[in-house]
């Protein structure tokens, strides 16, 4: 008797290691090969949304830049004589961009001559830096508080004003400095494009912040309240000050780790940027919730798989060491990859259950990893409309221009922006901006060749690539974009309510325009805002030698 008992405990204990062996190499076998994945796809969506926050930043500096410029060109300002007209054009300016705190022409002593509402007309403020680096040529300064605005200004928040400084020489036509057009940016143009950028991130159970630190002192220019105006230190600052960016998992100084993304704003165009480094993190805790999650799982159903073949195993203990010995070679050419069964033995029940059990919690744990591999597979589409994202449209890319140049043809990057869609946004809510994306994500689908491919870029932009012929790649684009701008054009009924919307098309053709695919991205982009400029509701083709203008 007491040999037997002995025999029981010893099998009943070799049965339970066994399954939780069996359960521990099949499940780190599994989640340890999607551990790695799920982390460098989220690392990957970090990257992207600090690198829109830093393009999304520069491009709107450019833009204000520009139109100083372009005000400074006019003769109400070149010929000064007039600082009624002058005022009446600045406050058209600030009217029609808010962001425009206060503009305001000096002359060249200092003075100002005409401002939006009035402000500081009459007054001198040439030992300001705003008129000091404007008379010497284009000067744009780095934020600062408000200092003789602080009490002019409206400020309801009770918060200090800060603002960017831009201003522009005004010359002549004999090219005499005349004047120095000068504006003050609200710097509260900043968090509105941390909120368009988080905006359809808004459903994730995720967390994010996002940060602006200045190059100057390292100093938090934009981020949580608390950060705000504080230096701040962290591994690989300096690195994408550098213009290395980067990310990865880190401490940060209040003790948690965060996974982090860094992107350098180097400016756009003719911008040459003010060095800004947008900083992006998430709660590793947060972060890595699913792949813990999916641990626990698997650990949870190897201890209760594991106590009941202990008890079966008690039961059993004379009959089932040679179906348990099958049964731990299969768990062994399981562990090593090899697709086999849990064998099942006849004629005796427990035997019988325990392999039947056992193929159960592979079929699970199979289960599982075929979830994990869809899991993997959203993180390459836009969870809104479900097009591809810029992951998917980075391996489509390089396999299309593989093909593309086999067959001896080239590729159509048309680059999508939706007109109106703001207004739609703004007045019939969030909700129906929504909606309509997804019934322009299912129009684009429509439009393209299955052998084609239609991305969301972000916000109401959208990418498509078209497989063009090499002699005649304009005419077939052209073709698509007309159908696109048509569908495009019709109405949407969302809720009840009919809306319409315009869309404005670049196009650049690869190898044509560029070798390189993310240049060819970019002159489509250039060619969009062509569009834009052009009147919307176009197609533009970059380049001198292909700059027709087709109108949908």
């Amino acid at each position: 008797m007491s040999f037997s008992l002995n025999l029981r405990t010893s099998f009943a204990i070799i049965s339970a290691v066994l399954i939780i062996l069996l359960s521990t190499l099949l499940s780190f076998t599994m989640s340890n090969r999607t551990s790695a994945a799920i982390e460098a796809e989220i690392g990957n969506s970090l990257s992207e949304i600090s690198y829109q926050m830093a393009e999304k930043l520069d491009h709107y500096m450019w833009s204000r830049a520009g139109e100083i410029d372009v005000l400074s060109q006019l003769d109400t300002l070149r010929q000064p004589e007039d600082p009624a007209a002058i005022r009446r054009l600045l406050d058209g300016l600030q009217k029609s961009i808010p962001s425009f705190t206060w503009v305001a022409f000096l002359d060249t002593k200092g003075n100002v001559v005409a401002s939006t509402a009035g402000i500081l007309t009459g007054q001198n403020i040439a030992k300001r830096p705003v008129f000091q680096n404007g008379i010497k040529g284009r000067f744009i300064g780095d934020v600062h508080e408000a200092v003789l605005l602080a009490k002019l200004l409206p400020n309801p928040s009770g918060e200090p004003l800060q603002f960017v400084d831009i201003s522009v020489p005004v010359k002549n036509s004999a090219g005499e400095t005349v004047g120095v057009l000068a504006a003050h940016l609200s710097w509260e143009w900043s968090e509105e494009v941390e909120q368009s950028i988080l905006q359809p991130l808004k459903d994730r159970k995720s967390s994010y912040d996002i940060f602006i630190v200045s190059k100057t002192d390292n100093s938090v220019l934009l981020g949580p309240e608390q950060q705000v105006g504080k230096k701040i230190a962290l591994p690989g600052l300096a690195a994408a000050q550098a213009g290395r960016n980067n990310n990865g998992t880190m401490e940060w100084p209040d003790g948690q780790t965060y996974l982090t993304s860094f992107a350098y704003g180097n400016g756009y165009m003719d911008y040459p940027g003010l060095g800004w480094t947008v900083i992006v993190r998430e709660p590793a805790d947060s972060a890595f919730a699913s792949v813990a999650e999916l641990r626990n799982r698997f650990m949870w159903l190897g201890g209760i798989s594991a106590l009941v073949f202990a008890i079966i195993g008690w039961f059993a203990a004379g009959f089932v060491s040679k179906p348990l010995k099958n049964i731990a070679q299969a768990a062994e050419r399981l562990r090593q990859g090899e697709d086999v069964p849990i064998p099942q033995h006849r004629g005796i029940r427990d035997i019988e259950t325990l392999s039947v059990s056992l193929q159960s919690l592979v079929d699970d744990l199979t289960r599982t990893e075929h979830a994990l591999d869809r899991m993997e597979s959203l993180a390459h589409h836009d969870r809104l409309t479900g097009l591809p994202n810029r992951i998917a449209l980075d391996s489509y890319m390089e396999e299309a221009m593989r093909r593309a140049e086999e067959n001896g043809e080239t590729l159509t990057f048309l680059y999508l922006d939706l007109d109106g869609f703001k207004g739609i946004n703004d007045t019939h809510g969030h909700s129906a901006g929504d909606a309509l994306l997804q019934n322009v994500a299912a129009r684009l689908c429509a439009c393209t060749r299955g052998d084609e491919i239609a991305a969301r870029l972000g916000g109401d932009e959208f990418l498509a690539i078209l497989n063009t012929s090499a002699v005649g790649a304009e005419q077939e684009a052209a073709a698509v974009a007309a159908r696109l701008i048509e569908t495009l054009n019709q109405a949407f009924v969302l809720d009840g309510r009919i809306v319409r919307i315009g869309c404005s098309i670049g196009a650049a053709v690869w190898p044509l325009d560029s070798r390189d695919p993310i240049e060819i991205v970019r002159l489509a982009d250039e060619a969009l805002y062509a569009s834009k400029r052009a009147g919307k509701n176009r197609l533009t083709f970059y380049g001198l030698h292909r700059s027709n203008t087709h109108t949908g």
